[in-house]
């Protein structure tokens, strides 16, 4: 038998560049495609309430539409409330910087890290620093870059946003045509077992947004209270990023628990005090009683198992890449239990 070398060594070249293609354009579409796997997942966490709605006499397109409208609104809520506290916030701070510069020149903090610091530590050649850093037209310029970069940030975040809303409602509306779309490149003998396991795979990573989704507004609104009975500095701003934080498991929470604490030193250290032991005493209820009780009915994902999916998730895709993450770990241990298992123990 002959062989072709060149011809073999051709079609192997073509082989690789046709890889590297499909992976550039794979990489270039990484937004893309985090949009569409989390507005699938926002989907799948709607579709056991559209389905709950039916059940009670409403019609699917109906429920679809009063489910949308009600994440609408809390959407259009969001957005209405967080941005004029920001905003008003900002001013304040422009308004009030110099007294804010002598408060902290005065204040008990600075004046215990200076006696720590002795004779080398100058406040005043610091600041001096600092204005001299921003007289600098090219320092000043890096740092309006920076600006605008953080506004183009915020801008594409709530262009995403909407996609992720749009893309949501049309995967809502079209859910059960999706299945058994997807049964038919199953061959007709497994297309039974394809459905009850995409059933379960579905209904299950429902459960856990819904569930991580109670989570979180638990967390928010506990949050917002506590942090207004003891005075911590914009409070409905630091209970916003705890719900935001929670959306991701275990993670999630500690790091906005963390955020939190360090903003509230900013007023006072028994303020930060305040905040850390709560949220210690929070995330152990959350894990040991809330958590339990409401993600009861979802698939159990391992703690271990958790943590690396959100940092692989955060990694790969920030935020939204740590939140799409857990749901994606959430099937493949269904996949996994229902499917390879049970063929394992036939053999």
């Amino acid at each position: 038998m002959k062989i072709h070398a060149f011809r073999i060594g051709f079609v192997g070249a073509i082989g690789v560049l046709l890889a590297l293609l499909l992976g550039g354009i794979v990489g270039q579409l990484g937004t893309v495609i985090l949009y569409v796997a989390l507005a699938l997942f926002l989907a799948l966490g709607l579709d056991p309430v559209v389905s709950w709605l039916q059940r009670h006499d409403v019609p699917r397109w109906l429920a679809i539409l009063l489910v949308f409208v009600v994440v609408i609104g809390v959407f259009v809520a969001l957005i209405a409330t967080i941005v004029p506290i920001v905003v008003e916030q900002t001013t304040r701070i422009i308004d009030d910087w110099d007294s804010i510069v002598e408060g902290v020149q005065n204040s008990d903090f600075v004046a215990w890290i200076a006696s720590i610091g002795g004779e080398g530590l100058s406040l005043d050649a610091a600041i001096d620093s600092a204005v001299d850093w921003l007289g600098d037209p090219a320092n000043l310029g890096a740092l309006t870059g920076g600006i605008l970069a953080v506004g183009a940030g915020i801008a594409g975040g709530l262009t995403g946003a909407v996609i992720v809303l749009i893309l949501m409602l049309y995967f809502l509306a079209s859910l059960e045509a999706m299945k058994r779309y997807a049964a038919r490149f199953v061959p007709a003998s497994h297309r039974t077992q394809f459905r009850s396991v995409a059933e379960e795979v579905t209904g299950s990573v429902g459960r856990y947004v819904i569930g991580q989704v109670s989570l979180a507004s638990i967390n928010g609104i506990l949050s917002l209270v506590f942090l207004s009975i003891i005075g911590a500095p914009f409070p409905i701003l630091l209970a916003f990023i705890a719900f935001l934080a929670s959306l991701v498991p275990l993670v999630g929470t500690l790091t906005g628990a963390i955020i939190i604490t360090l903003v509230c030193l900013t007023a006072s250290p028994a303020t930060a005090i305040a905040a850390g032991i709560y949220y210690l005493i929070y995330m152990q209820v959350e894990a040991y009683v809330l958590s339990p009780r409401i993600m009861n009915r979802a698939v159990a994902v391992p703690g271990a198992l958790v943590v690396i999916a959100a940092v692989a998730g955060g990694t790969l895709g920030g935020v939204l890449g740590a939140l799409v993450a857990i749901p994606v770990a959430a099937s493949l241990i269904i996949i996994v239990e229902k499917v390879i298992f049970p063929r394992q123990d036939a053999i």
